[in-house]
């Protein structure tokens, strides 16, 4: 049997770069080696380049993504994406494999673009009745009044870049002198940001995955920020939330919150693992949004679900790319 070459991307274009190089490092090393051969591909911007240990074995070649390492060339036969934001969660590199006839581990084009999107998939959602906060959309350039945008929304409100992820450029607004410069902070990571209402309840994130043909969403979990939110410290720093798997909520409400997830996933036409976020309030989930190449680093929602559930990883990823090549 031939050894299939499975390229494991880290990095990107945009703040979660470091994310994403964790993210990277735990499913690289979660692939089984007797059955694949697995290289690290770091990019950022224009270096596309082989690493081991962070030295650089070899440049990759962009016309068909191959390198060449020890005089032999190797065009990788999977791409596995772990690239938070752009470009390996809105689409882009998607569109770049599918050109290049190279199977991968994420959603396709139109569900990445989609779902990175928060206006965007939030507006497509709510066409199936999907409940979630009221917010504005606004973008560069747009005229900002303060008191409609209060008036409409409330306080506290959250500020938030339409296409980004890891909370960069989130703010909870508690005042109206905090309006201006919080959508300011929002446009650095992204050219529109949205103005949402905040809803007060238990926020919940589920892992899900097709495995086999089959959709299953993973156990949700309890998220308690230690801070105003779930900001990035929160998702990065050890001890910086609480986290429960499984969510300290009824089963049949954690059996609600799975079905909910499934059809989420299935709505939105994504593939490989994905993570979608709600907020449990008065009974009813709260759509917040979804992340088609989630967190996979230590502290991370998705192997916490895993290890709830007597799930490997390691199963998981050799099972989408076996799925695949």
């Amino acid at each position: 049997m031939t050894i299939k070459n499975i390229a494991v991307l880290c990095g990107g274009d945009s703040s979660e770069y470091e994310v994403s190089l964790k993210s990277a490092k735990n499913i690289y090393n979660s692939i089984n080696t007797n059955l694949f051969t697995p290289w690290m591909v770091r990019m950022r911007f224009n270096e596309w380049v082989v690493v081991n240990d962070n030295s650089i074995i070899a440049e990759v070649d962009k016309s068909d993504f191959s390198f060449t390492f020890e005089g032999k060339k190797i065009k990788p036969d999977f791409a596995f994406i772990m690239i938070h934001g752009t470009p390996g969660e809105d689409g882009i590199l998607q569109g770049y494999f599918n050109l290049l006839d190279i199977p991968h581990s994420a959603s396709g084009v139109y569900s990445s673009a989609l779902t990175f999107h928060k206006f965007h998939c939030d507006n497509f959602l709510r066409a199936f009745n999907i409940k979630m906060a009221k917010s504005l959309y606004f973008q560069k350039g747009d005229d900002i009044n303060a008191d409609k945008i209060l008036d409409e929304i409330g306080l506290p409100m959250f500020i938030k870049p339409s296409a980004g992820g890891s909370s960069f450029g989130v703010t909870k607004v508690k005042s109206i002198e905090e309006i201006h410069p919080a959508i300011e902070a929002a446009y650095k990571e992204s050219n529109d940001c949205l103005c949402e209402e905040f809803i007060d309840g238990l926020e919940l994130a589920v892992g899900v995955c097709e495995l086999d043909g089959n959709v299953l969403p993973f156990l949700p979990t309890e998220v308690i920020p230690k801070g105003e939110f779930f900001d990035f410290n929160s998702k990065y720093d050890i001890g910086g939330a609480t986290e429960i798997t499984p969510a300290r909520i009824p089963q049949e409400k954690i059996e609600q919150c799975r079905q909910l997830t499934a059809r989420l996933y299935k709505l939105t036409g994504c593939k490989g693992i994905s993570r979608i976020d709600f907020i449990l309030k008065n009974d009813e989930f709260y759509f917040l949004e979804i992340n088609t190449i989630p967190g996979m680093t230590a502290t991370s929602f998705i192997p916490q679900q895993l290890d709830a559930m007597n799930m490997k990883l390691s199963e998981v990823v050799t099972n989408i790319i076996s799925s695949a090549v």
